[in-house]
C-alpha cells in the first residue's frame, strides 16, 4: 500500500478535525496537475472530489473549447463563477479550478470564506511539457504558446501567491506531490489555529 492509498483514518487526527467543513481548493495554471493531485488528496481525506471544468461542461453540455469559441471568454467566466458558487456551497470537498478562476475577485473571496486554497506552482518547462499533450486549451491556441504561457505566469502568479498554501509541483510522481499537499495542509492548520482539544481549554 502506497502512502496515498492509506485510508483517511491514517491521517493526523487534528487535520480532519480542524479542517472541519471547509473545502480544499486547488488553483494554478493549466498543466499544474490540479485535477490529478486533487483527486488523490480527496481520496486521502475521504471527501468528494470535483473538477470545476468538468462541472461546467456537464452544466452546459459543451466542451470548454466550444464554450470559448461560441460565447467568448467573458460568458465562460460568468458560467464558471456560477458553477463554483454551487460547488463551494456544499462542503467539505476537494475542488480543482480552471486556471483563470482565482483571478476573479468574487471567486477568491468566496474561496477564502469557505475553503483552504492550495496553489500548485510549476516552472514553465514543466507546464509546457504537460499541456502539449492535450489540444483542448483555448488560451494556448496561438502562434507562440510559450509566449502566451509566460504572459499568463506573469499575470497570474502574483495572485496565485495569495493562496493559503503553496506546493511546488515538478517532475515527480503525483502521489509524492499529493502527500506533500497533505503535509502542507496539516502544517498550515497547526500554525493558524489550535487543535480542538486546545481550543476547548481557552
Amino acid at each position: 500500500m502506497t502512502d496515498i492509498e492509506k485510508p483517511a483514518a491514517d491521517l493526523p487526527k487534528s487535520l480532519l478535525e480542524t479542517l472541519g467543513r471547509r473545502n480544499v481548493v486547488f488553483v494554478g495554471l493549466m498543466g499544474a496537475g490540479k485535477t490529478s493531485i486533487g483527486r488523490r488528496v480527496a481520496l486521502r481525506l475521504g471527501i468528494p472530489f470535483f473538477d470545476s471544468d468538468h462541472e461546467i461542461e456537464n452544466a452546459s453540455r459543451m466542451t470548454i473549447p466550444d464554450l470559448f469559441e461560441t460565447y467568448g471568454e467573458t460568458e465562460f467566466r460568468a458560467l464558471e463563477e456560477r458553477v463554483l458558487h454551487r460547488l463551494l456551497g456544499e462542503s467539505p470537498r476537494v475542488i480543482s479550478t480552471g486556471g483563470g478562476a482565482f483571478m476573479n475577485p468574487a471567486i477568491r473571496d468566496e474561496i477564502r470564506a469557505t475553503s483552504l486554497s492550495v496553489w500548485l506552482s510549476a516552472d514553465l518547462d514543466i507546464l509546457m511539457e504537460r499541456v502539449k499533450k492535450r489540444q483542448n486549451r483555448p488560451l494556448l491556441r496561438a502562434a507562440d504558446p510559450v509566449a502566451v504561457m509566460k504572459r499568463l505566469m506573469d499575470e497570474r502568479y502574483p495572485v496565485y501567491g495569495t493562496a493559503d498554501i503553496v506546493v511546488k509541483t515538478r517532475d515527480a510522481h503525483r502521489d509524492i506531490i499529493a502527500e506533500e499537499v497533505i503535509h502542507a495542509l496539516d502544517g498550515f492548520l497547526r500554525r493558524t489555529q489550535p487543535a480542538p482539544e486546545e481550543a476547548s481549554r481557552q
